[in-house]
This record gives structure tokens, C-alpha cells and sequence, in this order.
């Protein structure tokens, strides 16, 4: 005779459950990225790289960013390519004063929209078409590069038959709660797609610093798969080109770049729906991987407190502790990778706010992506 599960016992199992779904993705994908290494290969040699932003009414950032992109310490050869789409502002006179100094500056002009290609996809793909070098390396204009030697060390990557570099791109430090919150926010999302790829299981890369060969670019048919969707011009085409034997990262703060964070909480809510809202076109295994860990976080504080209630406190918080133990271990070892170790002395708080961040951002998963890219 099978006996009766009382609803207690069945909180107290979904709770354990819980935490265990949250220590597998601890134990099997983070520990990888908290103990991962810097190794200096013997294949690893300077190679010809095609840096590119694509910049529209950036007339601004591009004064502010560009010259530490124009001195990088690279004597090898490389070039700047800047595609100008469509700028009403000074972007195009900017650029040009800037090449009579910088040889290495090239600039494309775009006077016609792409039809029926939002985003910048279409502006991305002439500049690839366009780059002279096979090693292309992405960022923003808005960005800068953390160091004079972020094109070395992100280069570095492509050795045994590497194809894509995923790199970090951070935040300037401010002072601030939302300035906390985003450098958190883009800390908790390195940790995942860069632990995945250490694991085997590449997913995404961020825009504003990412390296891949041009021939898997053309090989996968650029952003064809995707092109009416605005944004995925980089975690949509890594999620569909990169694989375990093709794929590497690069974590020396050497090859960071650094971008100036959203000043209003308005304007960041727009931004993250935004990059949520390609997420869904994922692979299935990485959707269901990522849901999966998004639930098991939502879930964990809610049934604690449940069986706090209804169970001996001394059990739940022994499982409690397991669980936050090795997340704090996790998070300060690679905060303190990722140069965020400022940020550490807030894990618990921010742990326990993540709760409230799947929730209010669980409806852009269904919310249909913006048009345009600025």
C-alpha cells in the first residue's frame, strides 16, 4: 500500500529539488569558469586582425572611444574599420580628421537603409565584407578596450583550430545602486555563457568584445538564419556558429572593454527586454538549460521560506547553507577573475534580488524585439 505524501513533505522535496538543480549548474558548468586558468600556448602567435564598429549618430562616443582603440600596442598588421550607417550627426568629419593621424583607420560610409534588415546586422555584415584581415574583432562605440593591449591578448585565442573568441565586456565603475545592478546583471550573464563554453556548450557572445574568423561568418551565411530580427548580431550567430571544438575565451583583463552604463532605470529595463527578446530563438538545448536555471533561481528563495515554515529549521538550513556556500565561493572567485570584487560583499543581496529580476523580466521573453538598433 503506498502511503499518503503529506504537503509538507512534498515542500520540503521540491526545495531539496531546487537546490540541487541550482548545484549541478554550479558544480558542473560555473566551477569551470572559477577555476579556469590562463595558459600561454605554444601555437599562440600575432596574427592580422580587422577591428570593426558600426556606428550610427556616435559622433560623441566615437571621440571619447575610438583613439584607445587607434593606440592599441599591436605591431602586427591590423586595421580600424568603422562603418558609418547612415550618421546624421558629425560622425563622418570626426572620422575623417582622426584617419589623417591614424593610417590604420578605414571608414566605410553607408548613405541607404537595408530593406527589410533591422538592426545592425546589415551595416556589420558590409564592414566583414569589407575587413582585409580573417580575424575580425567586435565592440561597439560606445565601448573602449580596458588596455593598449586588448587586440593582442584577444587575438591570442585563435590557436588549435579556434574559430570564435568570446571575451568580457564590462562596465565603468560608478557610484550607485543601478551602477551596481547593471555590472552585476552583465557579471551573472558572463558566468553563464562563458562557463557553458568552457563546458563544451557554447551559446552567445556580447557585441562589445568578440573576435571570429571571417570564414565562419560566410561559412554559416552571416545573419541570413536571422536577419529580421534586430538584434542577434552576436549571441544569435554564435548560438548558431559556434561548437565545442571551435570555440575558446579570453578572461585577461588586459583584453576587457569597458562601456559607459545606462544613467537612468528606464533607460536599462529597455535595454535588457531588449536582449531578452532574442532569447527565444536559441537552440532548444540551450532555451531549456537556461529556463531550467532561471526557474531553479526564481523557485529557491520562495520554497525556503516555505519549508522554513512547515519543516525543522536546522535541516533547511543546513541545505540552505550547502548551496550558498558554493555560490559564494563561485561568484567571489570569478568576480575577482572578471574585476568585479567590489561587487562581492552584496552576493547575498543580490542573490536573493534575482527573484524579483526573472520576475519583472519573465514578459520580454514573449515581447516582439525593436526594429531598429540605436
Amino acid at each position: 500500500m503506498i502511503e499518503k505524501v503529506e504537503w509538507w513533505e512534498l515542500i520540503l522535496a521540491l526545495f531539496c529539488l531546487i537546490t540541487l538543480t541550482q548545484l549541478f549548474y554550479y558544480l558542473y558548468f560555473f566551477r569551470r569558469l572559477a577555476f579556469h586558468g590562463t595558459k600561454q600556448t605554444l601555437d599562440q602567435r600575432d596574427q592580422p586582425v580587422s577591428v570593426i564598429i558600426c556606428a550610427r549618430d556616435e559622433a560623441g562616443n566615437l571621440a571619447k572611444n575610438l583613439p584607445g582603440v587607434l593606440v592599441q600596442d599591436y605591431p602586427y598588421s591590423h586595421e580600424v574599420l568603422v562603418v558609418n550607417d547612415n550618421s546624421l550627426d558629425e560622425t563622418r568629419y570626426l572620422l575623417e580628421a582622426l584617419q589623417k593621424d591614424f593610417r590604420q583607420l578605414q571608414i566605410v560610409e553607408l548613405k541607404q537603409e537595408a530593406k527589410l534588415i533591422p538592426g545592425k546586422k546589415f551595416p556589420l555584415s558590409i564592414g566583414i565584407k569589407t575587413a582585409r584581415h580573417e580575424i575580425v574583432l567586435l565592440t561597439d562605440a560606445d565601448c573602449v578596450p580596458g588596455t593598449e593591449f586588448w587586440i593582442q591578448k584577444m587575438q591570442g585565442g585563435f590557436v588549435n583550430g579556434t574559430e570564435i573568441v568570446l571575451g568580457y565586456g564590462a562596465y565603468h565603475k560608478q557610484k550607485g545602486l543601478l551602477n551596481k545592478i547593471i555590472r552585476f546583471e552583465t557579471f551573472h550573464t558572463a558566468l553563464q555563457y562563458l562557463s557553458y563554453a568552457l563546458a563544451g556548450s557554447p551559446y552567445m557572445g556580447v557585441g562589445r568584445n568578440l573576435a571570429y574568423k571571417k570564414d565562419v561568418f560566410f561559412r554559416n551565411k552571416g545573419f541570413s538564419a536571422h536577419n529580421h530580427i534586430a538584434g542577434g548580431d552576436d549571441d544569435l550567430f554564435i548560438n548558431m556558429a559556434a561548437r565545442e571544438d571551435n570555440t575558446s575565451i579570453i578572461i585577461d583583463k588586459e583584453a576587457f572593454t569597458l562601456s559607459v552604463p545606462k544613467k537612468s532605470w528606464a533607460e536599462w529595463i529597455k535595454q535588457k527586454q531588449r536582449h531578452f527578446s532574442t532569447a527565444k530563438y536559441y537552440r532548444p538545448r540551450h532555451r531549456f538549460l537556461l529556463a531550467l536555471y532561471a526557474f531553479s533561481q526564481f523557485a529557491f528563495y520562495p520554497l525556503f521560506v516555505a519549508s522554513l515554515i512547515v519543516f525543522d529549521w536546522r535541516i533547511v538550513l543546513g541545505i540552505f547553507a550547502v548551496r550558498w556556500i558554493t555560490l559564494a565561493i563561485t561568484w567571489y572567485k570569478v568576480m575577482h577573475k572578471l574585476d568585479e570584487k567590489d561587487l562581492w560583499p552584496w552576493f547575498w543581496l543580490f542573490d536573493f534580488g534575482m527573484f524579483f529580476y526573472y520576475l519583472f523580466f519573465a514578459a520580454a521573453l514573449w515581447k516582439k524585439p525593436k526594429v531598429n538598433w540605436k
